[in-house]
């Protein structure tokens, strides 16, 4: 058994099956596709199953692949056992309908034992079968395996619920007795061990499972098949001879460049091999399009991203560190996966963002966390652990880990029910809005046919084939239905408006309109052309939007949400960070001279695998039927069922008019287009404007020669809304800069003129009463005046008109601070200071006068 890479193994493996005609497969995302049943592709067979249960004709009926595979149902053992992973590979050779048991358990034994493949010694094999399964013992058997190393087990059989099943064959590697000195007891009664590693599992799908059958009972199949998967890791930990998995080249230089950045030496430490499996697996799903967030998917990677930092702690990392291993990620898996470089900046970028946001509260969040295991309680309480979750964005996993290790538990039901009580706040404070389809049975239970003839047609002499309370459905109808993200068309049925157009349950359109029709009577229904071409001009617009924010941004960007009428378009779409008014200038840069370019839009109708292979852009979560409608622009292709324009010119102009964060990176952008651009620039800058004409008031009350500000010009781009905010910046600049100018010179001019505010014969003890003067250039006076008089007490008084403000000074034989405090509590003020200077007011002017009087005397 010599010495392989990872990559000559994934090679090797690929190879091996093409040559017995085995078509081979690209690995799949890891976002299943269409399979609702799934989060994360998790087996080999997973991309697959539509081929195995007849849904889908496979392109052969042999295949072989390398699958990427996330599974996260054992969070907690990952970096805990040798074997334990979130992100695997998984080699698999797949028969549908074609070879049987036989032929896969040859190709099994020459692929492990051939020299000119793996050569692992058939001494070091031990095979399992199911206990009925004879057939398979005896063909192991028959191949030359020691029939004690052939084992019996019940656990050997594959099936979930009802459909294809079958009993399995396992193929264990034995590592020798430094692993653990039991023998094949270890595989005969299931025991958890380091010594035997499985390494292969062949399920031979036989059989039509029935919960209401014995398995003895079950029916053949008419078609049987093959599902195999073999853990690439688990393979390269034997052939490069590691003590675990974390210890060969899939793994070793992250954990290398983990000790660079850490100053730590790796010796098996649990904490390098959270952090190398953890940021293998969030490279991997950010490159295949998942985000991070609070739920689904984003919920598991955000959990796992938190997981590797609270044990990056550990090692000292008390900063980001995680997006500084992405590089070496990439590295070592590049060569196999040439696509996943290609959005290394932006995946670099995802997971920095995300170790800021985390870090940020992590270190209170640990204070309160320990806070409460000092308590030294021995579980801690369900509202404790929805705080750590709510407040401090401690997955309740996490808060788990750390309880564990403090040997306390953690009320999860008490969790739970503050998790539930957040979400019941949550809904009520949502409008409680409910669909046609609950609202009413008449709705649901209405089969009859009504068909859309809108695409084509504005106007339809038809029939009405049914009346509701509030509106009727056509035989035939020219209007289009809200959906999606379009609003209905305007127009009449036999001049009566009609409100507007929704989908019924069974995908009639219901008319809104205020009517006396009844069924079969005959209408005329015609939609509002005009209205009609500004929505078709906004919806290709939104299409063209949403490629160009995709090649600015990053391929990761996806609709999150999209609503078209007739004067504006908004589009939802996620996205890790703050957009630049240059990106945005670039998009709809890009959006205009797509417009200019007269592209052509063709809409056709084709099987929905066929779009996908044009390149069509399916909405992730949205339903298609079998056969779906591509709208292509040339530089945007995508599913869609609205209306649009028949070449890009007929957009004439899009801009842009506002974007903003509506949620945990997801942005929202607005735009117009054509005639509607003005209005919507006007409508962003209208408070520019507003201010601006202040702004103008103010610099002539201020200086008769004010040269006025020039208002917002609207060229209809994006462009007018950037120059009119930083415009605005720039006048309240100037307009505070003029201010301080005439400020200056007041203070300069009353200095200057400090003898006019003197009596005749000013005294050593002085009272004196200024108007007007603010605060700074107040103290200055006094300063100038103390000096003047050569004073021993001066008190200085500033009216204005709604406060006065007295400040002493003196040589110090007269208290200030007690003089100050004197006279504001005879004014019904306050004030104070130190012994030589202090300052007071009061907003009684009629009690200051008297007050006043009262401390001349005393002075």
């Amino acid at each position: 058994m010599k010495y392989m890479t990872s990559l000559e193994i994934r090679n090797m493996w690929l190879n091996f099956f093409k040559d017995k005609n085995h078509t081979i497969l690209e690995s799949a995302s890891l976002i299943p596709h269409d399979d609702k049943t799934l989060l994360w592709i998790n087996a080999g067979v997973a991309p697959l199953k539509k081929y195995f249960d007849g849904r889908e004709k496979p392109v052969d009926k042999r295949l072989a692949n390398v699958q990427k595979c996330l599974r996260t149902n054992d969070i907690e053992n990952v970096g805990y056992t040798s074997r334990h992973h979130t992100f695997f590979e998984m080699l698999g050779n797949f028969s549908i309908g074609d070879y049987f048991r036989d032929e896969a358990i040859e190709y099994g034994f020459e692929i492990l034992t051939s020299e000119k493949y793996f050569n692992f010694p058939l001494e070091k094999l031990i095979f399992t079968y199911y206990p009925t399964d004879i057939e398979t013992r005896d063909k192991w058997i028959s191949l030359g395996v020691d029939p004690k190393k052939v084992i019996s087990s019940e656990h050997n059989y594959w099936e979930i619920g009802a459909g294809p099943s079958g009993p399995n064959t396992e193929i264990f590697f034995d590592r020798g007795e430094k692993f653990d000195k039991r023998g094949l007891e270890l595989v005969s009664e299931d025991i958890e061990n380091n010594r035997y590693v499985e390494i292969w599992n062949i399920v031979f799908s036989q059989y039509n499972a029935d919960p209401k059958l014995k398995r003895s009972e079950y029916k053949e199949l008419p078609n049987k098949n093959i599902d195999t998967g073999a853990g690439l890791e688990r393979f390269a930990s034997i052939i490069q001879n590691a003590e675990t998995n974390f210890e060969t080249d899939l793994f070793l230089p992250i954990i290398n460049k983990i000790e660079e950045l850490s100053n730590v030496k790796y010796s098996g430490q649990t904490e390098f091999k959270i952090i190398a499996d953890h940021i293998k697996t969030l490279v991997f799903t950010i490159a295949d399009g998942a985000i991070l967030s609070n739920e689904g998917r984003g919920y598991v990677l955000r959990r796992l991203l938190r997981r590797a930092l609270k044990h990056g702690r550990k090692l000292g990392f008390n900063k980001p560190f995680l997006h500084e291993l992405v590089d070496v990620v990439i590295l070592i898996m590049q060569d196999f996966y040439k696509d996943i470089g290609k959005n290394q900046v932006i995946i670099k970028r995802i997971i920095l963002k995300e170790e800021k946001q985390f870090l940020n509260t992590i270190a209170d969040g640990e204070k309160h966390l320990i806070e409460i295991i000092n308590k030294n309680e021995n579980i801690i309480s369900g509202s404790d652990a929805f705080k750590l979750y709510d407040t401090y964005g401690f997955p309740i996993e996490l808060t788990e880990e750390y309880a564990s290790e403090h040997n306390i538990k953690v009320d999860l039901l008490g969790f739970e029910e503050e998790l539930n009580i957040q979400k019941l706040r949550s809904k009520n404070a949502r409008e409680n809005v409910s669909s046609m389809q609950s609202q009413d049975e008449k709705l649901i239970n209405f089969k009859e046919k009504s068909t859309f003839i809108g695409y084509e047609n504005y106007t339809a002499n038809t029939k009405v084939i049914a009346v509701f309370d509030n509106g009727v459905v056509l035989e035939e109808t020219p209007f289009y239905a809200n959906s999606g993200g379009q609003v209905s068309d305007k127009g009449t049925i036999n001049g009566i408006v009609v409100n507007d157009v929704v989908k019924l349950p069974n995908k009639q359109h219901l008319h809104l309109l205020e009517h006396n029709l009844e069924v079969g009577d005959d209408v005329v229904a015609t939609i509002n052309q005009e209205y009609r071409n500004e929505i078709r001009k906004n919806h290709s617009a939104t299409h063209l939007l949403h490629q160009a924010l995709k090649d600015i941004l990053g391929n990761h960007v996806n609709q999150q949400g999209s609503n078209v009428s007739n004067r504006t378009l908004r589009f939802d779409f996620n996205h890790f960070e703050h957009i630049s008014n240059n990106e945005l200038i670039e998009i709809e840069e890009i959006v205009n001279n797509k417009i200019n370019e007269n592209i052509p839009v063709i809409i056709k109708s084709m099987p929905l695998d066929d779009a996908i292979k044009l390149g069509a852009q399916a909405l992730f979560g949205e339903k298609y039927e079998d056969i779906v409608r591509v709208v292509d622009m040339g530089y945007s292709i995508e599913l869609c069922g609205g209306t649009h324009v028949t070449n890009t010119n007929e957009i004439k102009q899009f801009s842009i008019t506002k974007i903003e964060s509506i949620g945990s990176g997801i942005f929202r952008v607005e735009a117009s287009t054509d005639k509607f651009i003005e209005s919507g620039i006007k409508a962003e800058i209208d408070y520019v404007i507003r201010e601006i004409n202040q702004l103008n008031e103010k610099g002539l009350s201020l200086d008769q020669n004010f040269k006025m500000f020039e208002t917002p010009k609207i060229t209809g781009s994006f462009k007018d809304i950037i120059k009119a905010k930083s415009d605005l910046e720039e006048y309240r600049t100037s307009i505070f800069s003029l201010e301080k100018t005439l400020e200056e010179l007041k203070t300069q001019n009353i200095l200057k003129n400090a003898d006019t505010y003197l009596p005749k014969n000013p005294q050593t003890k002085e009272i004196i009463k200024t108007k007007d003067i603010n605060i700074p250039t107040l103290k200055q006076l006094v300063d100038v005046l103390y000096d003047k008089i050569k004073a021993e007490t001066l008190l200085v008084v500033n009216i204005t008109d709604d406060k006065a403000t007295y400040i002493a000074k003196t040589d110090g034989k007269t208290n200030a601070s007690d003089l100050i405090k004197t006279l504001a509590k005879l004014s019904n003020g306050s004030g104070g200071g130190k012994p030589n200077l202090a300052q007071g007011g009061t907003k009684d002017f009629n009690s200051l006068e008297n007050a006043l009087k009262i401390i001349k005397e005393k002075l």
